[in-house]
């Protein structure tokens, strides 16, 4: 098993007024050589968006692109046609694929929008452009509900790519046991709230760890803890 440790007052800043961001990973101004991604994980944006702000219509292309929403709505709009909100404990999935505009709003006046955006590159590209929307469903015995899964996945929204992720929900004291979906695929675990231990490292709110080479990941809850899986190929 191989590991990278993230924490949490590494991440890169953003401050733009109306909206305030830490990034994981090299993003718009900052650019840290050795935070480029994991695998085919690119983005992961800790986004909070003032009330009646938010990202003007703006393009992209071959990218499968998650928004979970943690507090507040978001508004969306894009060029295939999708109008609506997206509201806290819902997750939403945006398959590029050959182009598509979108635009995303706090339409309220008086509440801030936070969520987290995470982007991974596709498997095939130039597919049709593809959208997905659903409520966090309620987590199994072990804690844990997955979010996305490949194109043909029956569990959470589906992506053009190899790669799940799924939200943990547990009490100090308990233990996971996470297997790898396939060979080659590593885990990227990035702490919400609470702290894990992973590997004989502690981890806190906001802090992440990238692991490969292993079939499985143990993990340890140390303080009651909301954490993400991300498993992507390598």
């Amino acid at each position: 098993m191989n590991t990278v440790i993230h924490r949490a007052g590494d991440r890169g800043r953003g401050d733009y007024g109306w909206l305030t961001t830490r990034y994981s990973f090299s993003f718009a101004d900052w650019y840290n050589p050795a935070r480029t991604g994991f695998g085919k994980l690119l983005v992961i944006n800790d986004d909070r968006i003032s009330a009646d702000n938010g990202f003007g219509m703006h393009q992209h292309r071959d990218m499968e692109i998650i928004t979970i929403v943690t507090s507040g709505t978001l508004t969306h709009k894009d060029s295939m046609g999708n109008v609506g909100t997206v509201v806290a404990g819902e997750v939403q999935v945006m398959s590029a694929g050959t182009g598509v505009a979108h635009s995303e709003y706090n339409a309220s006046t008086m509440d801030s929008l936070e969520l987290f955006q995470i982007w991974i590159l596709p498997k095939e590209l130039g597919i049709a452009p593809r959208y997905g929307q659903t409520q966090i469903s309620d987590a199994n015995e072990q804690g844990l509900t997955q979010l996305v899964g490949p194109l043909d996945t029956t569990l959470g929204l589906g992506i053009n790519q190899d790669a799940y992720i799924s939200k943990v929900t547990l009490d100090a004291d308990k233990k996971l046991s996470y297997a790898m979906h396939q060979e080659g695929n590593g885990a990227y675990v990035f702490v919400v709230s609470g702290s894990i231990e992973i590997a004989g490292e502690s981890l806190f709110a906001r802090d992440a760890i990238g692991i490969t080479d292993t079939s499985a990941v143990e993990i340890s809850v140390e303080e009651s803890a909301e954490f993400l899986i991300i498993e992507v190929p390598i």
